[in-house]
């Protein structure tokens, strides 16, 4: 008998809200692999903002991206070996400190950014016509992200 596609049964306890948002970031991850492939995107999905990032700073180091993204320095060094190996950023040493490696984004890196604009563009129709049937998710986890920084848990639960 298949798998059931219905997860709802496997997270319906309210307790694992943050696995459920991770199974939501990866189904719509494994969803966008193949409309990647069609639309001539190579970046790695998980690493596309990274490259915007890089984009709007013309040349930043892993801790700058880090910074900028509110990401680990450490997410952040694991995604450049792939985006090296892609030809999609170069790397170089700081002229001013030589411990120091700046990535900058290639021809092609600016190419992948293109196609992905106009990805984010059809992309976005979907999610309002998904949100439609659904509810404003996006909204629904930017005002919840919010929220938790404004007041964490730990102060919620001692409350």
């Amino acid at each position: 008998m298949p798998a059931s596609t219905d997860i709802s049964t496997d997270l319906d306890d309210i307790s694992f809200l943050g696995r459920l948002s991770e199974a939501l970031s990866q189904l719509i991850e494994e969803q966008t692999r193949p409309l990647f492939e069609d639309a001539g995107i190579i970046v790695p999905v998980r690493s596309c903002s990274l490259l915007t990032a890089l984009l709007e700073a013309g040349e930043a180091s892993a801790a700058d991206l880090a910074r900028t993204l509110g990401q680990s320095h450490q997410l952040v060094i694991q995604k450049c070996p792939a985006l090296l190996r892609l030809g999609l950023v170069t790397q170089h040493a700081d002229p001013n400190d030589a411990r120091r490696k700046l990535l900058r984004l290639t021809d092609a890196g600016i190419d992948q950014l293109r196609r992905i604009d106009a990805y984010s563009e059809r992309i976005s129709e979907v999610y309002c016509a998904l949100f439609e049937e659904v509810g404003d998710t996006h909204g629904a986890i930017l005002k919840t992200l919010n929220a938790l920084a404004d007041r964490p848990l730990a102060e919620r639960f001692n409350e």
